[in-house]
């Protein structure tokens, strides 16, 4: 099903026009889809290559000039309404420059201090931070997917986006997306504190419906890998084609005994220092990236078990989104499917993120009829697993996760409604303006 609908777009435009007091027609919307990441999972911090692909969910932002600096803001989500002026300077909360070596002490903010309006004070604050002066403000009305909890799919860069082309396009600011890219890692990286790399914002604004998103981290060349015709033209050969499960596990908050995602980007920088150390490159900033699989190779015996796991996932994750480029571009599902699901095991064994219930949930996508392959999206702590299963068994392979994974988590596959516990998706698109 095409996304969003007409009946979405126009009851955006009509609460925007109530808010602002002009009429539908004057009222443009911002589509930003949530993505999943099949292969290149937890590399992108270390300027790895990594595969995207954006799917037909995500953020829906209404918005109109405001007629002056004002921006008033309210959500679908949540309570309340944000207001603030674009003449305000907004100051950053932590800051992380690109080359930082990250601490794993130093945790960003703790979730109570995120109400929901940060995300626009940081698109203005990534402008105004890179030299952009902004006159205009917006009237506004945001909203996710209905019923969908988008822990791991990149909710927070779709938003981020989201605020970004508004905020341009109201103050008639012409920005290309890999300038975009760069303004939304801005917001999650100085603004908020965060530490992740650029996988999600890159995904958001260069895919392409149906093509695999192919991005280097390092240097952020990248390309769109077409499938065959037959994948492409889904409608005319359904029983050829594909469609992305979405299987949800009622675990919405990071769990607290695990060390979390900080200290992996910490771990991965260490392993990078005794690499390039032991192969007389000190001097060279301490990514994975920077290392040569050769070096990596014949040094990786002087890395502590526990680094030692976190450069094997990165060496073999960046082996395995290269042949998964090959897969895609031949249209061998299975081939790629297969490599997904490695994919998610070496996350799993080798990175240490994820939590039970969504070990759990990976095994039993993995069982279940018509699924090519399958892992959890994003960092593992809370949200999802993703899957690529064939289109003609789709619908039985959301049953199959709807009856069995509530007899493994039942407290937690309580906490999810019938109808959005699984769902059944299609390829997107990048991030427009209607």
């Amino acid at each position: 099903m095409s996304w969003p609908t007409q009946d979405e777009l126009h009851e955006i435009r009509k609460i925007v026009s109530e808010m602002a007091g002009k009429g539908t027609e004057d009222v443009r919307v911002v589509v930003s889809p949530y993505r999943i990441c099949p292969l290149g999972a937890h590399v992108d911090h270390q300027g790895g290559i990594i595969s995207a692909m954006t799917i037909n969910k995500g953020i829906l932002l209404g918005f109109v000039p405001s007629g002056s600096t004002e921006v008033a803001l309210r959500s679908g989500q949540f309570k309340g309404e944000v207001r603030f002026r674009v003449n305000e300077n907004h100051k950053s909360r932590q800051t992380i420059s690109k080359g930082e070596e990250i601490n794993a002490d130093k945790s960003p903010p703790s979730p109570d201090e995120f109400e929901w309006g940060i995300y626009a004070r940081g698109a203005l604050y990534a402008l105004q931070s890179r030299g952009n002066h902004l006159a205009q403000g917006i009237i506004g009305y945001i909203c996710g997917s209905e019923g969908l909890d988008s822990s791991g799919l990149s909710s927070s860069a779709a938003v981020g986006i989201a605020y970004l082309l508004a905020l341009e396009t109201a103050n008639g600011l012409t920005v290309s997306p890999t300038e975009n890219i760069e303004y939304d890692r801005v917001i999650e990286n100085e603004y908020l504190g965060l530490r992740n790399g650029i996988l999600d914002q890159s995904a958001i604004l260069l895919s392409s419906h149906g093509c695999l998103t192919y991005m280097n981290c390092k240097t952020t060349e990248h390309k769109l890998i077409r499938p065959p015709k037959f994948l492409e033209d889904q409608e005319a050969e359904p029983q050829k084609g594909y469609k992305i499960l979405l299987a949800f596990s009622g675990l919405r908050q990071a769990l607290t005994n695990n060390p979390g995602y900080n200290s992996r980007v910490a771990e991965c920088q260490e392993a990078a220092k005794v690499l390039l150390n032991a192969s007389g490159n000190k001097e060279v900033e301490p990514f994975l990236c920077n290392v040569k699989p050769e070096v990596y190779e014949a040094h990786k015996f002087k890395l502590e078990p526990n680094l030692a796991k976190r450069a094997e996932h990165y060496f073999s994750e960046n082996m395995r989104v290269r042949k998964g480029l090959e897969a895609w571009a031949s249209g061998d599902l299975r081939a790629f499917g297969e490599l997904m699901t490695a994919s998610g095991l070496s996350s799993i064994k080798n990175y240490e993120c994820g939590c039970e219930p969504l070990f759990q949930l990976y095994e039993v996508l993995l069982r279940a009829p018509g699924v090519f392959g399958a892992r959890f999206s994003g960092a593992g702590f809370r949200g999802c697993c993703v899957a690529l299963v064939d289109a003609a068994r789709a619908t039985e392979a959301a049953k199959f996760v709807r009856v069995e994974y509530p007899k493994l988590q039942p407290v937690f596959a309580s906490q999810l409604s019938h109808g959005t516990a699984v769902l059944i998706c299609e390829a997107g698109d990048c991030a427009r303006i209607f």
